[in-house]
């Protein structure tokens, strides 16, 4: 998983609610268990008209969006059905951070095990990012992870909260297996002594 630190991007404003998990990644994508190649299907029945040409008006198409590594949505992102397809989806895409005032847990959750920051903000500062996030490619929002902070381009800071645990994974790029793997010599340590104490196993 790669690491997040700091990252600095156009961010591009989604201005809907309850944006769920079959919006993200809709279901004809999901027979895939690769995390890999999903990201053509972002969004895709709001990002894409019937013919698979692309809906000029939705926001990922316009111009000043289209390498948006940030998301600034409405509340109640990732609600819907428990489906890690949807963040696999977005960082295929591109999108290392959404900027919410609220997610649903399991989206949350599958978000920091995929390397990308979900970030809870109060209602008015989600008012204050939407309204840079607006302004397009003439502005653009730095995460500072380590420091806890969201800049906007017109120099307003927003502080937000998150988990020591899942900032210090994210940081360090660890996902389960990585975390798993940090304890490598002590696995290998308790298998030796295992198997001089059980060598018939």
């Amino acid at each position: 998983m790669d690491k997040f630190n700091q990252l600095t991007s156009v961010a591009a404003p989604m201005e809907i609610v309850n944006v769920d998990t079959d919006m993200i990644i809709p279901k004809q994508y999901l027979k895939t268990i690769k995390r890999t190649g999903l990201g053509k299907g972002l969004f895709a029945e709001m990002r894409l008209n019937e013919d698979g040409s692309e809906n000029p008006d939705f926001v990922l198409n316009k111009p000043a969006y289209r390498h948006a590594q940030i998301l600034v949505a409405g509340d109640n992102f990732g609600c819907g059905s428990s489906r890690e397809h949807a963040p696999w989806a977005l960082l295929d895409f591109g999108i290392r951070c959404v900027i919410s005032t609220s997610f649903a847990d399991i989206f949350y959750n599958n978000c920091f095990k995929n390397g990308i920051l979900p970030i809870r903000v109060t209602p008015e500062q989600l008012d204050l990012l939407m309204e840079n996030a607006r302004r397009g490619e003439n502005a653009r929002l730095t995460v500072d992870l380590e420091a806890q902070t969201i800049s906007a381009s017109d120099g307003e800071v927003v502080a937000f909260d998150i988990d020591a645990f899942r900032k210090h994974c994210l940081l360090n790029g660890l996902d389960d297996i990585g975390l798993t793997m940090e304890k490598a010599s002590d696995i290998g340590e308790y298998e030796t002594r295992n198997a001089a104490a059980h060598p018939w196993i």
